[in-house]
């Protein structure tokens, strides 16, 4: 029972690695837009940052416990990613980002990490020093998964998806899926506990999209015409049997404004039914010279 157990643990710990390494590249549009601009255009360096303390953590955490290998090269593969992230960011972004990123690596990478390190190796000793990275890591886990809600706190008042890519939502969840399984089946809580809530996070998440997703599409729709379009009225003869051919978009705003001119006295037209009729207009049709056609 404990080999096969084992074995899905493995499996579990596999798909872990293979999902987070697509999270790991997900940033990478973004860092092409950069490179294409030749600036930051006000993106923040703070998630980078926060990864790659984070994968620093999870790997003190597993050098401390035993089988803990796809622990490693995940986080391995994270921190070297991440690393690439904030040196592309300080090479691109201006002095007074770049200076606010430089303080964020000295306080938690080399400040924070160091402070871990050194009071959990000189107050804890054996197993006890693992389970206090455990619980350092089960915080700061807890944390990253609620940083998002910023996020979907934008997208509530703003009733609009943009800023939330549904692609890195669906695959953080399954994510947090494989170890939550990965941490139930090798029996580390501190695996397994802050992937319960990164699950429900990522959920939804994907539940805003969808809500807010259609209603962007049903604004989109009614906002498609022109205001002055909407507001007229296109009268067809019903006794007419001929069919009316279809107008373009632009044909319609077309007649929409010559309607406008003609309303607003620029254009002058008179229809006569009758030639007894048509008045003063008529006079004066009479008045103008006749063209004489030429007999052969």
């Amino acid at each position: 029972m404990a080999a096969i157990s084992g074995h899905w643990a493995f499996a579990f710990g596999v798909l872990g690695n293979i999902v987070s390494f697509i999270v790991f590249l997900s940033p990478l549009p973004t860092f092409y837009k950069i490179y294409k601009k030749k600036s930051t255009e006000g993106y923040q360096s703070i998630p980078y940052v926060v990864a790659l303390f984070s994968s620093m953590v999870w790997i003190y955490y597993a050098f401390l416990k035993t089988n803990t290998t796809l622990i490693i090269t995940i986080n391995s593969f994270g921190c070297f990613i991440e690393t690439i992230y904030v040196g592309f960011y300080l090479f691109y972004a201006p002095k007074k980002a770049r200076v606010q990123t430089v303080k964020m690596l000295l306080l938690s990478v080399v400040g924070g990490f160091g402070v871990i390190v050194l009071v959990t190796q000189f107050l804890f000793k054996g197993a006890a020093r693992g389970q206090a990275v455990g619980w350092i890591c089960l915080v700061f886990s807890l944390c990253v998964f609620v940083a998002p809600l910023g996020i979907v706190r934008l997208v509530i008042k703003t009733k609009s998806v943009e800023y939330m890519p549904l692609l890195l939502s669906v695959f953080l969840t399954l994510s947090a899926v494989m170890w939550f399984f990965y941490g139930l089946l090798v029996k580390d809580i501190n695996i397994a506990i802050p992937n319960v809530l990164g699950f429900i996070l990522g959920i939804f998440q994907m539940v805003l999209y969808i809500i807010y997703n259609k209603k962007e599409k049903a604004n989109l729709k009614e906002q498609k015409l022109p205001e002055k379009i909407q507001n007229h009225v296109i009268i067809v003869d019903e006794n007419n049997s001929q069919k009316l051919p279809e107008l373009t978009e632009e044909q319609i705003i077309d007649i929409v404004k010559l309607g406008s001119l003609i309303s607003s006295g620029k254009i002058h037209v008179a229809s006569c039914l009758h030639n007894s009729t048509c008045g003063v207009e008529a006079a004066k049709v009479e008045n103008m010279p006749k063209l004489q056609t030429a007999e052969a």
